[in-house]
């Protein structure tokens, strides 16, 4: 596996699905990806999904990790405080077209949320005895598992991609974006810009912990109106989405816009990954 090589430049982690994110300097892998990475989701009183796509707004809640706790906070909101090892009563969530095993967080989350949104609203914990697997048209042979991500356990993304698209904004009159617009979990210096489309595995080297890590990068990740919403207001425009539309649609994904790429675990799990590790990239057959 030489075909090329760079390194991880960030990690990042989101807590609570569709609401932000944390970079990381370090992140577990556990069978679902980053551990923790999408394991509470918002949901309405019949326990469906809520994202940024109808709610911009939850772009503002922004998590951090302290001690056992995961600390929300959004604009004119108390913080909230949720204990990682502790739950609620059992209950159902639907994420897509999965309903799944879950934990409801109780009362005082509910009304939070509620009273962020405006709405009726709850959060949920996925149930980690719950197995959401990947599709195995994309997955092949690996039975992937997905907390609450929309159907992948990572998402890898190169820095030079981003840096690419922020020169055609430029050229555009438009601001440039960051890297929080589309949420990855992994990103990678060293690559040339979109060459993550073509790569078909990559290894990170992991010292000491008895081997690297191996990540099948399977399915281009097709966008929808997420990162058109700005992190930083919570407010939905057009950029960067129109002008990725004008150089990014995929004729795999019958012509869907698409930045970074979806990935499941070869190998590795259990290991730490961390900001600086040495990353080698195979390319699929017949790609550059």
């Amino acid at each position: 596996m030489n075909d090329i090589t760079g390194r991880v430049a960030s990690l990042h982690i989101h807590p609570v699905k569709s609401c932000a994110g944390i970079e990381v300097g370090q992140a577990l892998l556990a069978e679902t990806g980053l551990d923790l990475d999408r394991a509470w989701m918002v949901v309405d009183t019949g326990g469906r999904m809520l994202t940024q796509r109808e709610l911009p707004r939850l772009a503002l809640v922004q998590p951090a990790f302290k001690g056992g706790e995961v600390v929300l906070r959004a604009p004119g909101m108390l913080a909230l405080h949720l204990r990682v090892d502790t739950v609620e009563a059992a209950t159902r969530a639907q994420v897509w077209d999965d309903i799944v095993k879950a934990y409801d967080m109780g009362a005082l989350a509910a009304q939070w949320f509620s009273d962020y949104l405006g709405r009726p609203a709850r959060l949920v914990r996925f149930d980690p005895e719950e197995r959401r697997l990947s599709d195995p048209h994309w997955a092949g042979e690996i039975a992937a598992e997905n907390a609450f991500a929309d159907g992948f356990p990572l998402l890898v993304a190169g820095a030079a991609s981003l840096a690419e698209l922020n020169r055609r904004l430029a050229e555009r009159g438009q601001d440039a974006v960051t890297m929080a617009r589309f949420r990855p979990n992994l990103v990678l210096d060293g690559l040339p810009p979109f060459d993550e489309d073509h790569l078909a595995e990559i290894e990170i080297a992991v010292e000491s912990e008895g081997g690297p890590v191996r990540l099948r990068l399977v399915k281009p990740c097709v966008r929808c109106s997420i990162p058109n919403v700005d992190p930083a207001t919570g407010v939905q425009g057009q950029e960067p989405g129109a002008t990725l539309a004008g150089f990014r649609a995929d004729a795999r994904m019958g012509g869907g816009i698409t930045f970074g790429m979806n990935a499941v675990v070869v190998q590795g799990f259990a290991r730490a990954l961390r900001v600086g590790q040495a990353v080698r990239g195979r390319y699929a057959f017949g790609a550059a």
